[in-house]
C-alpha cells in the first residue's frame, strides 16, 4: 500500500556544542494512506517537532521526510508552502480561529489560503461544516460556541480543502472528556467516509481508541506501542 507520508533516519537537532539538545535522533516512519496514526509520549519527547517536520513547517537536521513520495525536507520555503495549503491540513489546540468571523467566514479563509476556486467556496463550507455538525451554527462567530464547537470548526476548516493529510496536535487537550470523545468519531469518520490520513499528538485514551496504530515517542525515539 502506497505511503502518504515517510521518513528516513530523521533527525532534529536544536541548539549546537554542548547546549544541543537531539530533540529526535534516526526516525523511520511510515504511514499508509487512509490510516489515523497517534503519536504520544511525555512532554518533550519530540511529538511536536515531529508533526512539524512531517507537516514541512520545520527543517531536519539530518535524514529526509516525504509526502506523496516527494522529499520536502530540503525543498524551498515557497514550494514547502504550496504543498502545504494543497495537500495538508493543520489542527491545534489553541483552535485558530479568527474571533471576528463566523464558522462559516473562518473556512473560507482555509479555502482562500488555498487557493480554492471562488466558484467552489460555498460548496466546500457547507459540506466541511455539515461533516463535522455545525450546519446550524454556521453564522455564529466562536465567542458565541462552546469549546467542542470551536475546535469542530477548526477541523471544517483544516479539511474544506479536501486535503490528503490531516496534522493535528493534542486537538482534544482542552475539552472534557464528553467533547474529546465526539471530537474522536469526528477524526475517525473523515478517516472512514473521506480516505483521510491523519496523524496527531495526543494523551487522550478516546482518541487512541480510535486510531489504527499507536507510537510512542521516548527521548527522540520511536516505537510501535499497540494496535489500535
Amino acid at each position: 500500500m502506497p505511503f502518504i507520508t515517510e521518513t528516513k533516519d530523521l533527525g532534529r537537532i536544536f541548539g549546537s556544542g554542548s547546549a544541543a539538545v537531539h530533540a529526535l535522533q534516526g526516525i523511520d516512519l511510515q504511514v499508509e494512506k487512509g490510516k489515523l496514526l497517534v503519536l504520544r509520549g511525555r512532554s518533550g519527547s519530540g511529538k511536536t517537532t515531529l508533526l512539524n517536520l512531517l507537516g514541512g513547517l520545520d527543517r531536519p537536521t539530518s535524514g529526509e521526510v516525504y509526502f506523496q513520495g516527494t522529499e520536502i525536507g530540503r525543498l524551498p520555503d515557497r514550494n514547502r508552502t504550496k504543498i502545504r495549503r494543497q495537500g495538508m491540513g493543520f489542527i491545534f489546540q489553541s483552535f485558530g480561529l479568527f474571533p471576528l468571523m463566523s464558522a462559516a467566514e473562518n473556512v473560507e479563509f482555509g479555502l482562500r489560503l488555498s487557493k480554492v476556486a471562488t466558484r467552489e467556496w460555498k460548496t466546500r463550507i457547507n459540506e466541511s461544516l455539515e461533516l463535522v455538525g455545525l450546519s446550524k451554527r454556521a453564522h455564529h462567530r466562536p465567542y458565541e460556541m462552546s469549546g467542542g464547537e470551536q475546535q469542530r470548526c477548526a477541523i471544517a476548516r483544516a479539511v474544506a480543502h479536501r486535503p490528503q493529510l490531516l496534522l493535528a496536535d493534542e486537538p482534544t487537550a482542552e475539552l472534557d472528556s464528553k467533547t474529546g470523545k465526539k471530537i474522536s468519531g469526528v477524526f475517525r469518520k473523515l478517516v472512514e467516509e473521506e480516505g483521510m490520513s491523519i496523524i496527531m499528538t495526543t494523551h487522550d485514551p478516546s482518541v487512541m481508541e480510535v486510531a489504527d496504530i499507536v507510537y510512542e515517542l521516548e527521548d527522540g525515539t520511536i516505537r510501535q506501542s499497540k494496535l489500535a
